[in-house]
């Protein structure tokens, strides 16, 4: 495809080594490319052309240009450094009028991802359905949620939770159970959790009398089952087909030997009880004891019972290791899956560890697309990348005579009055998902919004500014406010961020 990319004379250079032999450069008579019309390019020879490339940032319509010329004159990317991306995918997309290239192509393969994941979704085999929710098998690693200690919640906090729990991407619900809790409580958040969600319900305790009653209100899946509980809870089990997560005993956690042979002892009794949608739980340990030896552990399980579904406790390293939970996620869903695990299991108990559902939720389509693809997970159209980049963006060069920057000897207070900066968190309201948003208050009112320019604009407008450098201060604060709401961090104004 014969293909000519159009730019400015300071872009010049970054175009021409992007560009490389692949296409051809115009460089037209404007030092910025965003300004580019289509008045600058009504001298150039489009006749040798397939396709003419403007910049992605250029404002023009070019509608009016192609039409004359007969040649097709889209948008490429924004930035330079995309541009061989873009022109190795032109003879596969149609590029937009409107769009700039890199994020119509974006776009494109990001929404491909999830056609392809539906499609193979639907037609993984299983080992058993919750429902609608193909559990094991060839179906995508799935989701379990924990809400810790949830008979210590009230109704409406249970509820709060459940719900952005699923708004975070859990496929299934799991009920924590504190000792010491009894029936009714047990019967109050079960009756909360059905009331709130659609999706599987599952409760976590070892207390036979509530995994009895669990199994009487009709839970979807029992965890767990152990030498301790089986005999009292096996026949009900089987005679209601309720799934169940066998572990290990406890007490007999001495190497992975043991908790090997422990794990498959229980499992056996479970079959003699003719409990029959089993899923098991290897244990996964934390790191520096014994993680290393429990991935074994799984690979030697999942080898010799490629069949039994696999229960994989993702936060018991998560919340045990203080590194950031996006990259420990993605890489334990990785592993995970080469192991056979069909649950990733997490709660978000502690608040370095909340973002861990979405993470690992987008972590195992990543992983079904790339099992898929036979590749590595990478380039599939959707990433667990927050902080760093696939391609970074070219930096300026140091100028050869500058102003130093001055360290700030003085402050003054505006006239009109202070502002006070603060954001709130993500909540549920009336059933429905409420984002935080950056609440900045001044005497004259209080304004709230997600965008830091948006709300600066509005303090200006509402008579709140009337200092450059209280304008400056502000536009700094606000900005690491949003900053903050995009990170899901906490956020104190004037500290460190």
């Amino acid at each position: 495809m014969r293909i000519l990319v159009v730019t400015g004379m300071r872009a010049e250079e970054i175009v021409r080594e992007s560009v490389g032999d692949a296409a051809t450069v115009e460089v037209v008579k404007t030092g910025v490319a965003a300004f580019i019309t289509p008045e600058h390019l009504e001298d150039l020879n489009f006749s040798e052309y397939d396709l003419v490339l403007v910049p992605g940032l250029a404002s023009g319509d070019f509608k009016g240009l192609e039409e004359r010329v007969g040649v097709p004159v889209r948008k490429g990317p924004k930035h330079a450094v995309d541009l061989g991306t873009v022109i190795d995918l032109a003879e596969r997309v149609e590029f937009s009028h409107s769009t700039p290239a890199c994020e119509l192509i974006a776009s494109k393969t990001r929404e491909k991802a999830f056609e392809t994941m539906a499609r193979l979704e639907e037609s993984a085999d299983h080992a058993f359905s919750l429902g609608a929710l193909k559990i094991g098998g060839g179906s995508r690693m799935k989701v379990m949620a924990e809400v810790v200690a949830a008979e210590k919640l009230t109704d409406s906090r249970l509820e709060e939770i459940i719900r952005l729990y699923l708004f975070e991407g859990a496929d299934m619900i799991d009920l924590g159970i504190s000792l010491g809790a009894d029936v009714d409580d047990l019967e109050r958040v079960i009756r909360v959790a059905r009331r709130s969600c659609n999706t599987p319900i599952s409760i976590d305790t070892l207390e036979p009398d509530l995994l009895l009653l669990g199994i009487s209100e009709g839970v979807d899946l029992l965890l767990s089952l152990n030498g301790k509980n089986i005999d009292a809870i096996g026949e009900l089990a089987h005679d209601t087909d309720t799934p169940c997560v066998i572990i290990p005993d406890l007490d007999e956690r001495k190497g992975s030997v043991g908790v090997s042979e422990s794990l498959e002892k229980n499992i056996a009794a479970a079959r003699e009880y003719g409990i029959r949608r089993i899923i098991a739980d290897p244990i996964l340990d934390p790191p520096g004891l014994g993680l290393a030896e429990s991935l074994v552990r799984y690979a030697e399980f999942h080898r010799e019972h490629p069949e039994i579904p696999l229960f994989f406790g993702v936060g018991n390293v998560s919340e045990l290791l203080d590194v950031d939970s996006t990259g420990v996620n993605g890489l334990l869903a990785g592993i995970g899956s080469e192991l056979g695990a069909s649950i990733l299991f997490t709660p978000e108990f502690s608040d370095k560890n909340r973002g861990s559902i979405r993470e690992l939720r987008t972590a195992s389509e990543m992983m079904q697309l790339s099992r898929e693809r036979k590749s590595p997970p990478k380039d599939l159209g959707i990433d667990l990348l927050k902080l760093k980049e696939k391609r970074c963006r070219p930096f300026e060069r140091p100028p050869e005579e500058f102003i130093p920057a001055r360290p700030v000897k003085s402050w003054r207070l505006d006239p009109k009055g202070s502002v006070r900066i603060s954001i709130t968190e993500r909540t549920v309201e009336d059933g429905r998902i409420k984002e935080g948003v950056i609440v900045a208050r001044h005497r004259n009112g209080t304004v709230v919004g997600r965008n830091a320019c948006q709300i600066l604009t509005t303090l200006i407008e509402e008579g709140c500014v009337s200092l450059l450098d209280h304008a400056g201060y502000l536009g700094r604060e606000l900005t690491r406010a949003e900053l903050a709401l995009h990170f899901e961090r906490s956020y104190s104004q004037d500290d460190e961020f």
